[in-house]
C-alpha cells in the first residue's frame, strides 16, 4: 500500500518578490528518524504544477519530504524585475534558495533538478556542501552544446504558434512571454556560449546521480558523463532507454527506481509507489 502523504502550500517572502512553494510530507515517518527533504528545481519553462504527480510519487517511493517551488518570474511566484542576468544559475543558490531554506528551516537536504534546474541544484549542493546529502540531476546541461542550441531554436519556432503560447500562459499567466524570452534569449546569446557547470560550482562532495534520456533533444549523453565526475564522492550516471528530455514524465518508474536505489530505499517500497 503506498505511503500516505499530505500536501501544504506556502509563500516565501524575499527582497525580490514572493515565491510560491508546495510540500509533500509523508505521514508515517517518525520525527526521530526524519530524512532530509528533497528539493526540486524546475527547468527553463517549468513550475511547480508542471512537475505533475512526480513529487507525490517521489515522496511515496522514498519516504522523504519533497519540496518544490516556482522560481521568481515563473508559475505563481512574483514577476522577475527586469532581464534574467547571465549569472542566474548561481543566483538561484545564493539569493533565492537561501531565503527558501531559511523560511522553511531546512538543515540537511537533497537537491534534485531538471534541465537547467540540475545546474541550479548542483550550485546549491556546492554552496551548502556540509548539509547537502545528495545531488540528483535529470537531463541537466553541463555546457552549451550545439545540440542544445538547435533544440532551443526549434522550440522557439514552435512557440510562434498561438496554441503553444496559450499552453505556456496556462502555467505562467502574463509572465509567459518573459519566461520564453528568458530561456531562448539567454541560451542563444553569444555571451552565454562559454558557460559551463564547472564555472557555476566551487566543489561537490556529496553522492551524485545524473539521469539522462537516450534521445534527449537538448543535450547528448556527454552531459551526464561529465556531471558524474564533478563530485569527490560517488558519482554515477544513468541513460534511460528510448527517452527524451523529461525522463520523470516519460519513464517515471525507471527514474523512481534509480532515485530510490541511490537513496538506499528498498526496491519493494519503490515498486509499491510505482503501481
Amino acid at each position: 500500500m503506498p505511503l500516505s502523504i499530505s500536501t501544504e502550500t506556502c509563500w516565501i517572502d524575499t527582497p525580490y518578490g514572493r515565491l510560491f512553494c508546495r510540500r509533500w510530507l509523508p505521514l508515517s515517518i517518525s520525527s526521530n528518524t526524519q530524512k532530509p527533504p528533497i528539493i526540486l528545481f524546475h527547468d527553463s519553462l517549468g513550475c511547480v504544477e508542471l512537475w505533475r504527480d512526480f513529487p507525490q510519487r517521489l515522496c511515496q517511493a522514498t519516504g522523504h519530504e519533497v519540496i518544490a517551488y516556482d522560481r521568481l518570474g515563473f508559475g505563481q511566484s512574483d514577476a522577475y524585475p527586469g532581464l534574467l542576468p547571465l549569472h542566474f544559475i548561481r543566483d538561484e543558490a545564493e539569493c533565492f534558495f537561501a531565503h527558501l531554506r531559511a523560511a522553511l528551516k531546512i538543515d540537511r537536504f537533497i537537491a534534485l533538478g531538471h534541465s537547467v534546474g540540475g545546474a541550479m541544484a548542483a550550485s546549491c549542493a556546492s554552496l551548502y556542501a556540509p548539509v547537502c546529502m545528495g545531488l540528483i540531476t535529470l537531463s541537466a546541461q553541463a555546457f552549451v552544446e550545439d545540440l542544445t542550441l538547435q533544440g532551443i531554436r526549434t522550440a522557439e519556432v514552435q512557440f510562434e504558434q498561438p496554441e503553444q503560447m496559450a499552453r505556456l500562459e496556462k502555467y505562467h499567466g502574463d509572465k509567459a512571454a518573459w519566461v520564453l524570452s528568458a530561456w531562448t534569449r539567454t541560451w542563444l546569446s553569444q555571451a552565454f556560449r562559454a558557460w559551463t557547470i564547472e564555472r557555476t560550482i566551487d566543489a561537490l562532495h556529496c553522492p551524485l546521480l545524473a539521469i539522462h534520456g537516450q534521445y534527449d533533444e537538448y543535450g547528448s549523453t556527454l552531459h551526464p558523463m561529465r556531471i558524474a565526475k564533478l563530485t569527490t564522492s560517488t558519482g554515477q550516471y544513468l541513460i534511460v532507454d528510448d527517452c527524451h528530455h523529461v525522463p520523470h514524465r516519460e519513464a517515471p518508474e525507471a527514474v523512481l527506481e534509480a532515485v530510490g536505489h541511490f537513496l538506499g530505499v528498498s526496491s519493494a517500497t519503490v515498486r509499491t509507489a510505482c503501481t
